[in-house]
């Protein structure tokens, strides 16, 4: 989910009118949501977990479309997107298994974490 339809399904849901209504439940500016929305300025994770929340959108997903919009490279934007299709294909249930799974043996395995986490996820 893009960060501006995040936005617009929370609008929605509360069925609020104006942006103004999602900047006062985010405790930010006018100004800072309308710099958000024109990719000029970002979420914090704490905002986007938030939104994520009250819409019933992936928390996961929404945090790696944060990640992508702060890319500043096609190049990176390309392999962010990447990881949010395998994410979506592989199903939650994999992925929480796949995360569990570095957590109980990544560690101590002695390889890098991220090689640990790229050989579930590949």
């Amino acid at each position: 989910m893009q960060i501006n339809e995040l936005l617009d399904a929370y609008k929605s849901a509360n069925k609020y009118s104006q942006d103004k209504q999602i900047a006062h439940d985010l405790q930010i500016s006018t100004q800072k949501l309308s710099d958000i929305r024109k990719g000029r300025r970002y979420l914090t994770e704490k905002e986007a977990l938030l939104l994520a929340d009250k819409v019933g959108a992936d928390k996961e997903i929404v945090l790696i479309q944060l990640a992508a919009d702060k890319c500043k490279t096609v190049e990176g934007q390309q392999a962010w997107a990447n990881i949010a299709k395998k994410f979506e294909s592989l199903g939650i249930s994999r992925i929480s298994m796949a995360l569990a799974s570095v957590g109980l043996v990544g560690f101590g395995s002695g390889e890098p974490l991220s090689q640990c986490v790229l050989s579930i996820l590949c």
